[in-house]
């Protein structure tokens, strides 16, 4: 504010502040994630070589690319790593690229919204019924990655937010970067 930026705008610059640090600093940590993938398909091969083969080796690799992938994301949006049509994109002005990004994040917004909604009602489900299992040999609780899924698909909307107030702000003339610094 003793900037001389309006007040509403300084809010919208402290909840990006917030949400990009909290996203950089999860995706960051995450981002390890594939040792821990790694580590458990490499005892896969082991065990199965070797030993008797594990049951829940393939399973839990598949519930630690999911928790990769899904707090992995907002990291991803903030850091400009999604997929994008480049044909007409990067040909385009900061301010045509700010305008088309703003009206594309409001589908995204929806769509995460949706899938929120969503998780929240499988996870509760999950709950509910005295902790739902996977229908596989293994046979672990679902919950946990049910959690790690909604936990990911909330903040990957908060992110999307963030991506929104900084069009809005490159659309009322400020110079936001398009992607954070490390």
């Amino acid at each position: 504010m003793g900037r001389g930026k309006e007040p509403d705008m300084e809010l919208a610059r402290r909840y990006i502040r917030f949400v990009d640090g909290t996203n950089r600093i999860i995706g960051k940590f995450v981002m390890y994630g594939i040792f821990v993938m790694m580590g458990i398909l490499l005892w896969s091969s082991i065990s199965k070589t070797f030993f008797l083969p594990s049951l829940w080796t393939l399973e839990m690799a598949q519930f630690a690319m999911v928790a990769y992938y899904m707090l992995g994301g907002p990291y991803s949006i903030q850091m400009g790593s999604n997929v994008r049509m480049d044909l007409f994109y990067g040909e385009w002005s900061n301010r045509r690229k700010s305008q088309i990004d703003a009206i594309t994040v409001l589908f995204l917004i929806t769509y995460l919204g949706f899938l929120l909604w969503g998780g929240i009602d499988s996870t509760l489900y999950s709950f509910k019924y005295g902790g739902e299992r996977s229908p596989t040999a293994w046979r672990p609780y679902l919950w946990p990655i049910k959690v790690i899924m909604v936990t990911g698909i909330f903040l990957m909307l908060l992110q999307a937010i963030s991506e929104l107030l900084k069009d809005i702000l490159r659309l009322r003339g400020e110079k936001y970067p398009r992607e954070e610094l490390n």
